[in-house]
């Protein structure tokens, strides 16, 4: 059986060093940028030949944009539209590299911290510059919650700024850990397969069941990213109204 960790292992593709910087192109960007293309090809596919009484593709997209939709709308609330478009991207990407992490000698690189912890960094800079414009300086309250006593200010504080960096880490481990677990379960239950050769139709089957339940996983934990980033822009927004 072969190294069930393997699968995760970053490999260069392109070396590309610049001043001193490894900008190499690897396996975790080439299904990074696939991630991007399918997203985008299968709804240009699915939303095609848009018509009034819609086809079942265009149904399908519809019905998941609407659910982003109204995620969106209940967790952020007054003015969700203005960032429907980059939730509505960020749910599609981590989905399908969710999904395409799933396939034979693939690639999952929602199971990197790096590129994860990406995507949750720039949703934290988004929340901060959201905030910032709706309230201006008033955002720097966040730190200092209403009816806290002055004197307590200076502990206060540097609490609540190490709780709001903290956001990025729960939303990286939280989905990375998910990715692996589930890989790993997967690479196992794969390998005791191949070695049971005809007797294990049974294992098999059982593998069958267990990608269509990380094929739920890799949408419940697309779903959580999405409604998390939702919370924080909520919060930017209306923390202070």
């Amino acid at each position: 059986m072969t190294d069930p960790l393997h699968q995760f292992v970053v490999q260069t593709l392109i070396p590309l060093h610049v001043f001193g910087l490894n900008l190499s192109f690897t396996n975790s960007s080439l299904f990074m940028v696939l991630s991007v293309i399918f997203g985008v090809g299968i709804l240009w596919f699915l939303m095609r030949k848009t018509a009034l009484i819609p086809s079942t593709g265009q149904s399908v997209v519809e019905a998941l944009f609407n659910f982003v939709k109204n995620t969106a709308k209940d967790t952020i609330g007054t003015g969700y539209e203005s960032y429907l478009p980059f939730i509505f991207s960020v749910f599609v990407m981590i989905f399908m590299g969710n999904v395409l992490g799933l396939f034979p000698y693939s690639f999952t690189f929602t199971s990197q911290l790096a590129p994860v912890g990406a995507f949750a960094v720039l949703g934290l800079i988004i929340s901060m510059v959201v905030g910032i414009y709706h309230q201006g300086l008033k955002w720097f309250k966040t730190f200092l919650p209403a009816g806290i006593p002055l004197v307590i200010a200076p502990i206060v504080i540097p609490i609540e700024i190490i709780s709001f960096l903290a956001k990025p880490f729960s939303l990286t481990v939280r989905l990375v850990m998910n990715m692996v677990v589930g890989h790993i379960l997967l690479k196992l239950l794969a390998g005791f397969v191949f070695m049971l050769g005809v007797g294990g139709v049974f294992p098999l089957a059982f593998v069958g069941i267990l990608i269509l339940f990380e094929l739920g996983i890799a949408f419940l934990q697309a779903y959580i990213y999405t409604i998390l980033t939702s919370i924080y822009l909520g919060e930017a927004i209306h923390s202070h109204e």
